[in-house]
């Protein structure tokens, strides 16, 4: 009898490493965007579908994939089993911002209280949580004042923002400057953001974006250099090089070049794909008066994307 027991407990608990097991390893497909987190988060929540962060795996995992309305199926699973669980409530929030650009207006307007809701709830459960507040700012800006927004609201997330993370403030206050259509002021916070946060990739593309935004070339090659300069393999830095070419009309062929090291460079999943770089390569040998580089660049973007309608119609302006 005892033997039995020892053995019966044992299973119990390689079962549960197991199952904790799938849930890390499901994470970590999330994190690098594995195609295969899908699946398994299907079968992790077939097999657990009394536990809350089953679903939410499920969830992220459907928003990754481009299934939103499957999300928010997942997700409103998760809310009803925890609705105390700020990270059910933030990726309800997450499911419901990606479903409402895919439906109708009387959809939206339905829609868009319980997306304001779930951030809401997400911060009132987790205060420091800076991602539902950084959504939040964004519905309050883009929201009419009937469905819950006004730039009030926005100011008063971006301080909370700025409480907890100085840099992310900066940030948080340079959106708000874009929306009141006040570029220089948001230039000054995002260079305020990286001062304060120097090794931060994410800030650092931003400042070199709005310097590209306010027409600023100098300062945004300069900018992309240093990045270079100091990460040789920093891959989005040699890609706005190229970007930054396309939209001046300057250095072209260096953004060229930059261009071509960028193809050769390791990335993450987030960064402009290959396509997009023959593409912009394109626009700059054809803006170089270099039509058969331009039409090769082109054909090459096209052969990685059929479907890639900008670079069929520069190949057809040719």
């Amino acid at each position: 009898m005892g033997k039995i027991l020892i053995t019966a407990l044992l299973s119990m608990l390689l079962l549960a490493d197991a199952g904790a097991q799938s849930v890390q390893a499901i994470k970590s497909q999330l994190d690098v965007r594995d195609k295969k987190a899908l699946v398994n988060a299907e079968a992790y929540a077939k097999a657990n579908p009394n536990q809350a962060e089953a679903w939410v795996l499920l969830t992220r995992a459907r928003l990754q994939a481009g299934k939103a309305e499957a999300a928010v199926a997942s997700a409103e699973k998760a809310v009803k089993l925890a609705p105390n669980n700020a990270q059910s409530q933030y990726w309800l929030g997450n499911a419901y911002g990606a479903r409402i650009g895919e439906v109708g207006m009387m959809s939206k307007m339905s829609m868009a209280p319980k997306l304001r809701g779930a951030f809401e709830a997400t911060v009132a459960l987790e205060p420091g949580n800076l991602d539902a507040r950084e959504a939040l700012l964004e519905y309050y800006l883009q929201a009419p004042a009937i469905a819950g927004g006004g730039k009030d609201k926005a100011v008063l997330q971006a301080r909370e923002i700025a409480k907890r993370d100085a840099a992310r403030g900066h940030m948080a206050q340079a959106r708000i400057h874009l929306h009141e259509q006040n570029p220089a002021a948001a230039v000054k916070s995002y260079e305020a953001a990286y001062a304060a946060k120097p090794d931060s990739d994410a800030i650092r593309l931003a400042l070199g974006i709005a310097y590209q935004q306010s027409k600023r070339w100098a300062d945004a090659y300069r900018h992309f250099r240093a990045w270079t300069k100091a990460d040789p393999k920093a891959a989005p830095a040699w890609y706005q090089i190229g970007r930054t070419g396309v939209l001046s009309g300057l250095q072209l062929e260096e953004g060229i070049a930059a261009l071509q090291i960028y193809l050769k460079l390791p990335r993450t999943g987030n960064e402009p794909q290959n396509q997009h770089a023959y593409y912009r390569m394109g626009q700059l040998h054809a803006k170089s008066g270099q039509k058969a580089e331009a039409r090769a660049a082109f054909q090459n973007a096209l052969k990685l994307d059929p479907g890639f309608k900008e670079a069929k119609d520069e190949l057809a302006r040719l």
